[in-house]
């Protein structure tokens, strides 16, 4: 029974953390229609997140590892994760689609095939993983293959990044995987989010104006304390537990079903249009979901998958 609980535990927070993610972006669309700047908006986001992260840990009284080791881990993955990550899509993701930039970063589970592969132990290739994470990225352009528009350079360049933001998130993954297991998830959270927010929040000042000057409204300032409390303090240090339980792999199918979520809280809530594209696409992407996260073990031996 213990056993059986152990085994079900991570999986229980893998769909957790693809329900929230799958709804930050709503709550990024009702900020951003608020008139919250975006790059200021994403800074104060994490900048919220990581002053409660480190308010829980005062109260813990927990101590910060010492060694440059440690730190040099999580000062290079704070910034790669919350400056350059977020950096990428915003700049990206102003030059092309939604739809496209759902797609593109889809990508980030072949990427860590690859990664994964020759980098963390025991995390081999498979054919049926290539297929399950190319059967979700199918699913994914089939939501969205009326919003993907071919353009100029300038659409080049943006989509670039995007693929860049999901590569970049993959290597942190692996990073995290190989390098940070040791560490607290709530301490690590907390540095990597405070190293990252600074550069975010100099960013858009420079580029968006004072932050003080920001009018509020209560559906922008609701929008801010989600994704700062939902969406970022508590889900960053789950993950962070969960990359010692579940393959780096199976942690980036994340981006997979965050989107399928995504788009059923849009209908849900937002009335966004559901046609037969985005049940197809939502099928598809189950399905891929299903080869991907399968068991060869079990597969062998004729049990469930």
């Amino acid at each position: 029974m213990a056993e059986a609980a152990g085994r079900a535990l991570p999986l229980l927070v893998w769909g957790l953390l693809s329900l929230i993610w799958g709804s930050t972006w709503l709550a990024i669309k009702v900020g951003l229609n608020e008139g919250l700047p975006p790059v200021t908006f994403a800074g104060l986001r994490f900048l919220v997140a990581a002053l409660t992260l480190a308010a829980v840990l005062a109260a813990r009284r927990t101590r910060l590892p010492r060694g440059r080791a440690a730190w040099g881990v999580m000062t290079l993955t704070g910034l790669l994760t919350f400056t350059l990550t977020y950096g990428l899509v915003f700049w990206g993701e102003g030059h092309i689609s939604s739809g496209l930039t759902a797609i593109l970063f889809s990508t980030s589970p072949l990427f860590s095939l690859a990664l994964a592969h020759w980098l963390v132990p025991g995390e081999r290739f498979s054919l049926g993983k290539l297929a399950g994470v190319a059967l979700g990225i199918a699913g994914v352009g089939l939501i969205f293959y009326r919003q993907v528009h071919v353009g100029g350079t300038v659409v080049l360049w943006g989509s670039a990044a995007v693929v860049a933001w999901a590569l970049v998130w993959t290597a942190v993954s692996v990073i995290v995987k190989r390098r940070a297991g040791g560490l607290d998830p709530t301490v690590l959270t907390t540095v990597q989010m405070a190293v990252g927010t600074l550069p975010l929040l100099l960013g858009g000042a420079a580029l968006e104006g004072d932050p003080l000057a920001i009018a509020w409204t209560p559906a922008g300032a609701g929008a801010l304390l989600y994704l700062a409390w939902v969406g970022s303090a508590f889900p960053f240090v789950l993950l962070y537990w969960l990359f010692k339980r579940m393959p780096v792999t199976h942690i980036n199918l994340i981006a997979l079903s965050s989107t399928l979520l995504a788009v059923a809280l849009g209908w849900a809530v937002l009335g966004e249009g559901v046609g037969w594209h985005t049940l197809g696409g939502g099928t598809v992407i189950l399905l891929g979901l299903a080869l991907a996260m399968r068991r060869p073990g079990r597969a062998r031996r004729g049990g469930p998958a």
